[in-house]
């Protein structure tokens, strides 16, 4: 059997073929791009993504039959809204999950709830900006002739399934990211939607992950090339199932990734208490787990953006620049928020920022303090976890920056405890839900005998040294945001438009 993956990130569609014996067959990736109309938002014509998952799939059928498929696994991005009409049609461009502009939306939906606390009791998360409840709110009020047609609130993934299947639908995973889902009992929180100012008729049937929610149709057959009737899971979103993509089925072990944005994340065999909501406690794919998670909107990003405005010739000679550089980068801190920030500082208008620039600083040093600016990001997420008890035994390195050795290592330097990259890791997402996909066909009994096949591919060790550095600036990079947030609001009045 050969089950198969499809990942709908924020940059690109990823497809991957996987044999029942945990080796990858194929992969296939499309590039697309995204839309930021107006500072802090960031939108997507969902076409794009319909035409990345053809190219995608098409590579993977190129080197493996569509009949060998026996089940398919979906993953996407999670938090954004794609807005349909009653035919199914998209409305206008989806929102995506690092978009900043519905912080008073999200404000007012916590006000109907009776404030953060009484939400927390009814979610165990914040309504935090990003998180989909807030768009649909900033829909209604600000387009409301074209919120007046819309029928269906999708997130991304789930979009791709309706294309695939016919079928609207969502999972647990996803559902967790629109802060109206009662993580505890794993359902819809009925109490919250009755007060949400819109119609909750318009959010999907909510499914476990691993349940097949819709089967190719014929339409899914002519544009994706797979075979009619085959079946499709919920999957699961990005940040949630690619935790099992690393191996990780069980507490203990944390996961970082470095994408677009940062995140940590842990499996927990309960729905731990999220005190002041800044961590995200979300359900995990497989029943009886859930996943707690803090994300950073800016982490490979921040490096892409580096790259982009230094004119380097490649990704890899801008971290032959880092690598160049003590630990510390000789006093130079970076703030990430390009995109304002969501843990530990759930602020919209947080900035990126430079810290203790000289005339002696570099492209080497800038190079070497944005890739440590986005570990000291990582390390302030743990901070919080912490607190509820959680260990950091070991990393699972996961996500384009997992492929750097000295990303890794800094890691392991600052958190002291070694990192591991795992087999089917660096594929993130779409191998997650290529496992999942598997465990529904019967392939493997459940997540724990499916995790076996994600074997160890590198370790690495803390150094002392190094690490020393790091905590020592970590302490100064944890009271910048503080220092600055009264500065971060007054440069936002001035970039508002007038």
């Amino acid at each position: 059997m050969v089950f198969l993956g499809i990942d709908v990130g924020t940059s690109a569609c990823k497809a991957l073929a996987l044999s029942s014996e945990g080796a990858i067959l194929a992969t296939g990736v499309a590039d697309y791009g995204l839309s930021q109309p107006r500072p802090g938002w960031t939108e997507q014509d969902p076409a794009l993504w319909v035409a990345g998952a053809r190219r995608a799939v098409a590579e993977v059928l190129a080197a493996v039959p569509k009949e060998r498929i026996a089940c398919i696994g979906l993953s996407g991005q999670m938090h954004g809204f794609t807005p349909l009409d009653t035919n199914g049609e998209v409305v206008r461009p989806a929102i995506l999950w690092n978009d900043q502009r519905n912080a008073r939306e999200a404000e007012e939906l916590a006000e109907l709830a009776g404030g953060d606390t009484a939400l927390l009791g009814l979610t165990n998360n914040r309504m935090l900006v990003g998180y989909t409840g807030g768009k649909i709110a900033w829909m209604q009020k600000h387009e409301p002739a074209c919120f007046a047609r819309v029928r269906h609130a999708l997130n991304p993934k789930d979009y791709l399934r309706l294309v695939l299947t016919g079928e609207i639908a969502t999972e647990v995973s996803d559902a967790s990211g629109t802060g109206l889902f009662d993580t505890r009992r794993r359902q819809w929180c009925a109490s919250l939607i009755d007060l949400l100012p819109f119609d909750g008729q318009i959010l999907p049937d909510c499914h476990e992950s691993g349940e097949v929610t819709g089967r190719v149709s014929l339409s899914g057959h002519e544009t994706f090339g797979l075979v009619a009737g085959t079946p499709v899971i919920g999957g699961g979103g990005d940040a949630v199932i690619q935790t099992l993509g690393s191996g990780i089925a069980r507490p203990g072990i944390l996961q970082t990734t470095i994408g677009t944005g940062g995140i940590l994340a842990c499996a927990l065999d309960r729905p731990e208490d999220n005190p002041d909501g800044r961590l995200q406690v979300f359900c995990n794919v497989a029943p009886g787990l859930w996943h707690c998670m803090g994300v950073s909107l800016s982490a490979g990003g921040a490096f892409a953006w580096l790259h982009g405005i230094l004119q380097s010739k490649s990704f890899d000679e801008l971290v032959a620049d880092a690598e160049t550089v003590a630990a510390g980068a000789e006093g130079l801190l970076f703030l990430p928020y390009l995109n304002g920030e969501r843990c530990p500082h759930p602020d919209p208008l947080a900035r990126c920022a430079f810290i203790g620039l000289t005339a002696r600083h570099g492209r080497r040093h800038m190079a070497r303090a944005v890739m440590e600016g986005v570990v000291h990001a990582l390390y302030d997420m743990y901070r919080l976890m912490e607190k509820m008890g959680i260990e950091r035994g070991e990393i699972r390195a996961s996500g384009g920056g997992a492929r750097s050795a000295t990303w890794r290592q800094m890691q392991s330097d600052l958190f002291d405890c070694p990192v591991v990259t795992a087999n089917g890791a660096a594929e993130g997402a779409a191998f997650g839900a290529a496992l999942l996909a598997g465990v529904a066909a019967g392939a493997w009994s459940g997540v724990d005998e499916a995790t076996a096949v994600c074997g160890e591919l590198t370790r690495q060790l803390p150094e002392a040294g190094p690490g020393a550095v790091h905590r020592r600036a970590h302490a100064t990079y944890a009271d910048l945001y503080e220092a600055l947030r009264p500065s971060f609001a007054a440069l936002a009045d001035i970039e508002a438009p007038a």
